[in-house]
């Protein structure tokens, strides 16, 4: 088993920043990829971003490469995805999740979730 807990969620208003992360505890040395995922109010969730745990292959969704980064310090089980240039749109919960087997963008490739963290994007 792998538990996720996120962070670094909050309040912020239009073209600002904010960091989130992901600690992973548990059966961690099982981990291939980190990914995170959003879910905004009324509408399904959402891939946003994906890491290897081994080396540093990345994986986005075409609309938010640019604005979002993923990376990770394996030294702390840890995975962040920084958010740039916000937008009330960005508007979501945020979710990291975890592979034991792949780097993919369908929610169903990943075997552990965290319990999410909330962005709130002003305008």
């Amino acid at each position: 088993q792998v538990q996720l807990v996120e962070s670094g969620g909050g309040l912020v208003q239009a073209g600002g920043s904010l960091r989130l992360s992901c600690t992973a505890s548990g059966r961690t040395f099982s981990t291939y990829a980190m990914g995170w995922f959003r879910q905004a109010l009324g509408k399904e969730r959402e891939f946003v971003a994906a890491i290897r745990w081994s080396g540093s292959t990345t994986l986005y969704a075409a609309s938010l490469k640019g604005r979002f980064t993923i990376s990770k310090n394996s030294a702390k089980d840890t995975a962040y995805l920084q958010l740039n240039s916000l937008q009330p749109e960005d508007t979501a919960v945020y979710y990291c999740a975890a592979s034991r087997f792949v780097l993919e963008s369908r929610q169903s490739g990943y075997e552990y979730w965290g319990q999410g963290t909330q962005v709130t994007v002003s305008s």
